[in-house]
């Protein structure tokens, strides 16, 4: 067992300690799907506070050989599915979380470096009887176990995009490091699976992609993985009826997200039967069951000067569209010219297809609308907009919506005011 290579249960074991727990186990019956086939490559992104690193941390506990999981998975809804074990500790698992070597202050070139001679210990460490040619190399190294212990790998990564985060402006180490992921990767049938997790889909440039490989499961599109990918509202209904908690107060607190597990999501259209699901960040549900306190959770991990860059950006309309928004209402986005990233803009549209990633907005895929999902969500744009660049802005808003209702309490007078 190393650091990054079979890190097995440990970390999974201290989610099923905690006081909440949310069983999400299922999910792996719908990875395993893929195991060992075409579609074994998936890049899975959500918004923080969506409960991504414990997913990796299950696979790790699920997938490693060595992670002696047998009895921690029986007992949840996974072990009540037909042939559930069929992939359980077949592999070798090596998790990677990419912040570890690109947030340091290096250069690409140096965390590439760095991650190479981390991983080189761990397959010499953890594999003292295999021949390595090479064990700074990446790919010959995980081919030389695979030849010797006949045991595939599962690559699973935490924070993929950490890199267009810290190189924002860096487009040749963006380049590289997708290509370094794509000759990492792809074609090597010593993976059996790869499962990726940011807060941004797959990269694009253009009209392609280096890692055209992968299936994108995003909050425009989760697909099969919809109901995994925050709280649903039976999850969230449950707690309260646990801890006495009072439900309708923390759906209007943090309801909203909307997700069909297929795209399009009218089961009229293609013969697909699909389902809309209610999602709950599990953060802010989590705080708000254990303390009893139900407030904006989202500031606590978060400044809303990430929410600010990006709504005071100098394109036509944006801000007057971010007031509708708050306002309540639910605007049309094209989602067409959006790069993936988080500087590439060349419309407002760009910059709301960024927010709905990053959960500042909703997305509803039967009409193509974004909208501000919730209460804590606005609570955010309240914050963001106190700047003087907003106060005409705002007035405006505050105006329209006071007209708004002089006219449906048919107040005349206030109305000609």
């Amino acid at each position: 067992m190393g650091i990054f290579l079979n890190p097995g249960k440990g970390r999974f074991q201290m989610t099923l300690n905690g006081q909440i727990y949310v069983d999400k186990s299922e999910m792996i019956s719908y990875l395993n799907t893929m195991v060992e086939t075409p579609q074994r490559y998936l890049c899975v992104s959500r918004p923080r506070r969506f409960g991504k690193t414990t997913a990796l941390d299950m696979l790790c506990a699920y997938y490693g050989i060595g992670a002696d999981s047998r009895e921690m998975f029986a007992t949840q809804k996974l072990g009540q599915r037909p042939n559930w074990d069929r992939y359980l500790g077949k592999f070798h698992v090596l998790r990677l979380t990419m912040t570890q070597f690109f947030t340091r202050g290096l250069s690409f070139q140096e965390g590439i470096q760095r991650m190479r001679k981390l991983l080189a210990r761990d397959f010499t460490k953890c594999f003292p009887d295999v021949d390595f040619l090479d064990a700074g190399d990446l790919i010959l190294s995980m081919q030389d176990v695979y030849q010797t212990t006949q045991a595939k790998f599962v690559v699973v990564i935490d924070e993929w995009d950490s890199l267009f985060r810290e190189y924002r402006d860096n487009r040749q180490a963006q380049h590289d490091y997708l290509d370094f992921l794509r000759d990492w990767l792809k074609d090597q049938d010593c993976i059996a699976l790869a499962y990726m997790t940011g807060i941004l889909p797959v990269k694009k440039y253009g009209k392609q992609s280096a890692l055209n490989m992968f299936t994108e499961y995003s909050m425009l599109a989760p697909l099969g993985l919809a109901p995994y990918t925050g709280f649903t509202a039976e999850d969230v209904e449950e707690l309260c009826r646990r801890f006495g908690r009072p439900f309708e107060a923390i759906r209007e607190w943090y309801d909203g997200y909307q997700v069909s597990d297929e795209v399009p999501p009218d089961p009229d259209n293609l013969g697909l039967q699909s389902k809309l699901y209610h999602l709950y960040a599990p953060l802010s549900v989590v705080s708000a069951v254990r303390t009893g306190v139900i407030q904006n959770y989202w500031n606590k991990t978060e400044s809303y000067e990430a929410l600010a860059e990006y709504i005071r950006m100098d394109f036509d309309g944006l801000k007057e569209t971010v007031a509708e928004l708050m306002g309540g209402r639910r605007i049309p986005v094209s989602l067409r010219t959006y790069q993936n990233d988080m500087t590439s803009f060349t419309s407002k549209d760009d910059v709301l297809a960024l927010l709905i990633h990053l959960g500042y907005l909703g997305y509803e895929q039967a009409t193509g609308c974004a909208f501000i999902p919730n209460r804590e969500i606005l609570d955010e744009y309240y914050a963001s907009t106190q700047g003087r660049e907003w106060g005409a802005t705002m007035r405006a808003l505050k105006n329209s919506q006071e007209l708004l209702e002089a006219t449906w309490a048919g107040n005349g007078k206030r109305v000609a005011e």
